[in-house]
């Protein structure tokens, strides 16, 4: 058994089928993983795969062409999620795929698509949260600042809906779990950059205590509360306890 392996992006991992695909050693004999590899195999053979543009561009083509749009959407989100074995299973995905073309996706049968379309679903829902659960706090240069920790690489996700909706703001939001950040200048595209952990610190030292919406935020959490109706164990299964680690409104 041969094993792939590569950085866990999404440029990585198109690199990664796009090797593997063309060492034609034979799809049964080969397997994609994503690094880190925290307990290697015996007797596999492990190679390791450097993102490459020109090869990113070839397998995205690919997709879109000979699956399906929607198939390529799949994929993406597929690919931001948190699971281990993800790789294999787009790579799995995509063998079916170019057979069938777009029915792939109707296939929920095949253990592969279905493993697909619950990861896509995981990370969709995931995004879909942070939509609502996102909290921007100012800093003194006036610049909007969210932090998060999120299971799924959910940024580039909810990066187009901020975009949308603060086109004119300068923000970021950082994933903390990955030291990752999403920069939106003012009337300008984001982009996404890596982080260190001195430059979060001096953000989060450099946050203005007296933000007037922080203090927003805490005043509309009580206001609409009903005591009566308090009911912490339902206020869970809506807003489960790990993503209030950076919500204002629960500090």
């Amino acid at each position: 058994m041969v094993i792939f392996t590569c950085q866990d992006t999404f440029e990585s991992m198109m690199t990664c089928i796009y090797v593997a695909w063309s060492a034609r050693l034979g799809h049964s004999n080969i397997k994609l993983q994503t690094e880190p590899i925290w307990s290697p195999e015996l007797f596999c053979e492990y190679r390791r795969v450097d993102p490459d543009e020109e090869k990113v561009q070839k397998v995205i083509r690919s997709i879109r062409e000979k699956i399906s749009e929607k198939s390529y959407h799949d994929i993406y989100r597929a690919a931001m999620s948190d699971s281990t074995d993800k790789l294999d299973i787009i790579y799995r995905y995509m063998i079916l795929g170019f057979v069938y073309g777009e029915r792939t996706s109707q296939m929920l049968g095949n253990p592969a698509v279905s493993a697909v379309f619950e990861l896509n679903r995981k990370v969709a829902n995931e995004a879909h949260l942070f939509r609502e659960f996102v909290r921007f706090s100012r800093l003194k240069n006036q610049v909007l600042l969210s932090i998060i920790e999120p299971k799924c690489n959910v940024l580039t996700i909810l990066a187009p809906n901020f975009e949308d909706r603060m086109p004119s703001e300068h923000w970021m939001i950082i994933d903390k779990t990955r030291m990752i950040s999403v920069v939106h200048p003012a009337d300008s595209d984001y982009f996404l950059t890596p982080i260190t952990a001195e430059e979060l610190s001096y953000m989060e030292a450099s946050k203005d205590r007296f933000d007037p919406y922080v203090g927003l935020w805490k005043s509309f959490f009580q206001t609409i509360g009903i005591e009566q109706r308090k009911n912490p164990r339902c206020q869970r299964n809506m807003l489960p306890l790990w993503y209030r680690k950076h919500m204002p409104e629960f500090q």
